[in-house]
């Protein structure tokens, strides 16, 4: 695991800190959670893309043109176990 320096204001460091404790965690652990769900956003974008292309090529319908549903069948609740 690599080591981060990073300069920041004492007071908000301090602000940080006190923060942080009140939570049961620590800036260290903030940061490094926080750099992990930047570091994954990509991954969520191209996942979403990847998604949303294959509902494009889907050929499952119910919307313009497709399947027209009744309120009975939306909530018809019978065939669940």
């Amino acid at each position: 695991m690599a080591n981060l320096t990073i300069t920041v204001d004492d007071d908000l460091l301090k602000r940080a800190r006190i923060r942080a404790l009140q939570q049961g965690t620590s800036v260290n652990a903030l940061l490094r959670d926080y750099l992990t769900s930047y570091a994954g956003q990509e991954e969520v974008q191209l996942a979403l893309t990847e998604l949303v292309e294959m509902a494009r090529r889907s050929r499952s319908r119910s919307g313009r043109g497709g399947r027209k549903w009744t309120r009975e069948e939306l909530h018809e609740r019978s065939r669940l176990p």
